[in-house]
């Protein structure tokens, strides 16, 4: 059944309880809620019905206007306690003005500040930055020169950084270039492109500093790297051949240095061998010496008391010593003038092999016809019997 049909329930939802029909007021409906509202912070709600009951009304607005205040201030507070807090990250720092004027830095962590006085600024102190620079300048042998270098820096002190300095990134570029005309100056072209690249570099860098602390930037120059040292190309292929050679040169020199680390210790160590052999010899031919020394004394000795003894034994010493490696054996006959010599080389020889003869001395050919009418005899046997001769003459 519909709400409006005839003979059913009136379900009409615009319809008041007073039977008025209609749309309901929307002013009405404000009021109503202003008096909801005005009952929640103390005030008195109006009259029930479709008037404004404005007699009503007027002694709660200064207790709904209390109330909206109450509100308003809890929310400054939530908005000023949020905005009173701040955290710096641990590759920042917090620099904090009160009034507009510099007060100090904070550290990594959570900290808090005044609303409306104090004001952060939060400056990434890690980070590393970079920038190339190319330009061309003039030598001490005044040759021009192209170089290229690379910059890193990054923030040391941020409050420096902020206030010091009215523009910190031109002043490193300016200061890097200042510092760098000023070290190729006072370098040579050869030295520039070849061996004291990185040397410069290094100056480049300090020189780079001291400006910049001089300056209170608040950078440090972490590095400087010197990619390119070139001529001006109009005499590149000379200087291109200039580098060839000296490469050369550090390989022939390299080369050297390996030979003669070589040739020299083994020449130290024949030197050193000699010179042991040196005071070897030395030492012996001293102690030899002090030998002959020391047995002429006691010969010399012995020769006082028997001067007849001392000189026959020397005698028979001396002639064994001489006949002592001769495979010759020589006859001295008694009470007579010739010295026969026996060839007992030839008859010792195996096979009968004859030698070539020796010169003859005085009756070598009477004693050697005699020898071969003979038979051969043994050399132990005609020994013997030339000695058991001599016993009984």
């Amino acid at each position: 059944m519909a709400w409006n049909e005839p003979g059913g329930n009136d379900r009409d939802p615009w319809k008041d309880k007073g039977g008025n029909q209609g749309p309901p007021d929307l002013d009405e409906v404000v009021k109503k809620l202003q008096d909801k509202m005005g009952g929640l912070f103390g005030g008195k709600s109006g009259g029930s019905g479709g008037g404004s009951g404005g007699g009503a009304d007027k002694p709660g607005k200064p207790t709904n206007i209390k109330g909206m205040a109450i509100i308003f201030g809890l929310i400054a507070l939530v908005v000023l306690g949020i905005n009173s807090f701040y955290i710096i990250q641990p590759a920042e720092r917090g620099v904090v003005q009160r009034f507009g004027a510099y007060s100090n830095v904070t550290q990594p962590g959570p900290h808090l500040l005044i609303p409306f006085i104090d004001k952060v600024t939060v400056v990434d102190v890690d980070q590393v930055n970079k920038f190339s620079h190319r330009a061309q300048m003039l030598t001490q042998d005044e040759n021009i020169v192209d170089v290229t270098l690379t910059v890193q820096y990054r923030i040391q002190d941020a409050a420096d950084y902020l206030f010091q300095d009215a523009d910190p990134i031109n002043t490193i570029h300016g200061g890097m270039e200042s510092a760098l005309r000023e070290v190729v100056g006072k370098n040579t072209l050869d030295g520039i492109i070849t061996e004291n690249r990185s040397a410069i570099a290094g100056m480049v860098k300090t020189e780079t500093q001291k400006l910049l602390d001089l300056y209170r930037t608040g950078l440090i120059v972490t590095n400087i790297n010197m990619q390119q040292a070139n001529p001006p190309e109009q005499v590149k292929a000379a200087f291109d051949d200039a580098t060839k050679a000296l490469a050369d040169k550090e390989r022939v020199q390299n080369q050297a240095d390996g030979y003669a680390n070589d040739i020299v210790p083994r020449a130290r160590g024949a030197a050193a061998r000699r010179v042991e052999d040196a005071k070897a010899y030395k030492a012996q031919v001293v102690a030899e010496a002090e030998g002959e020394s020391n047995r002429f004394l006691a010969l010399l000795t012995e020769y006082q008391k028997a001067p007849e003894v001392t000189r026959e034994r020397l005698y028979l010493e001396t002639v064994q010593a001489v006949l002592r490696d001769t495979s010759k054996v020589m006859l001295d006959v008694k009470d007579g003038n010739n010295l026969t010599y026996l060839p007992l080389d030839r008859m010792i020889q195996p096979g009968g092999t004859q030698r070539q003869a020796a010169p003859a001395l005085p009756g070598y050919e009477s004693l050697e016809a005699e020898s071969a009418a003979r038979k051969p005899v043994s050399i132990e046997a005609s020994t013997r019997g030339d000695a058991r001769g001599r016993r009984d003459r």
